[in-house]
């Protein structure tokens, strides 16, 4: 309890930018738990948030060994192995961050999560077909996991195939009707769809493409993370606490 109160406040800390009072919060939290695998992935997050924007290798290093003793209180830890995967690839350790992901993989064959960021990460490096078909079987082990339908209908809709985009993303919104982007999202696709695919460059610049929650741009940034908040653009994820 008294570890997950300090979480919380270090998530409003570090979204306001006071990063050593997050990280005092974070500090406190595994001294109030040890065993607190979502501390230890806090204090990584902002570690590698201030390591990356000040290239300070040192803090980097600190934040990598925390990911692992997050994964070491929990091996299920999703944005544990986000956050350490993404800084594998920002030290070019591509092949690092895919082994970590395939062992998570095999380590929890049912799991739909570890599909889910491994499909990420073949996205990020372009290749769509694998990236599909591991969204798939997360998606059929788990018929209610919106971040799949949402990577599935971002893949889809770059690839053109706008009627199939266009039902990924009705099956998340069904799934969680909270998710206040989707809406228009949706009717800008149906509209596509209507008018066989064609769309002016003012209509294409307003859909946009929408990544899924968490998603990365660019193999080097990730979106926050625990609710609807977003940190700036590259910031890593901070959780309050409990599973999500």
């Amino acid at each position: 309890m008294f570890a997950g109160s300090n979480n919380v406040q270090g998530k409003r800390l570090f979204q306001s930018g006071q990063y050593d009072q997050a990280i005092a919060s974070f500090q406190q939290a595994l001294q109030r738990d040890p065993t607190n695998a979502d501390a230890c992935y806090n204090l990584a997050t902002t570690y590698h948030h201030l390591g990356m924007a000040t290239r300070n290798t040192s803090l980097v290093t600190q934040a990598e060994s925390l990911y692992n003793q997050a994964l070491d209180r929990d091996p299920n830890h999703v944005d544990a192995h986000r956050g350490l995967a993404v800084l594998l690839v920002q030290d070019e350790r591509k092949e690092s961050a895919f082994t970590l992901l395939r062992r998570w993989n095999a380590a929890s064959p049912l799991s739909a999560e570890p599909k889910v960021e491994l499909a990420r990460l073949y996205r990020e490096f372009g290749d769509d077909k694998t990236a599909s078909e591991l969204l798939a079987e997360a998606i059929k082990q788990d018929p209610r996991n919106v971040r799949a339908f949402r990577a599935m209908g971002l893949i889809r809709e770059e690839q053109g195939e706008l009627a199939s985009a266009l039902e990924s993303y009705q099956r998340a919104l069904m799934v969680n009707g909270m998710q206040p982007d989707l809406a228009p999202k949706i009717a800008a696709l149906q509209q596509r769809v209507a008018m066989g695919g064609l769309v002016d460059p003012a209509t294409r610049t307003a859909l946009g493409s929408t990544l899924p929650a968490g998603a990365t741009t660019t193999p080097g940034s990730s979106a926050m993370t625990n609710g609807s908040a977003t940190a700036p653009a590259g910031a890593p994820a901070v959780n309050s606490g409990g599973r999500y």
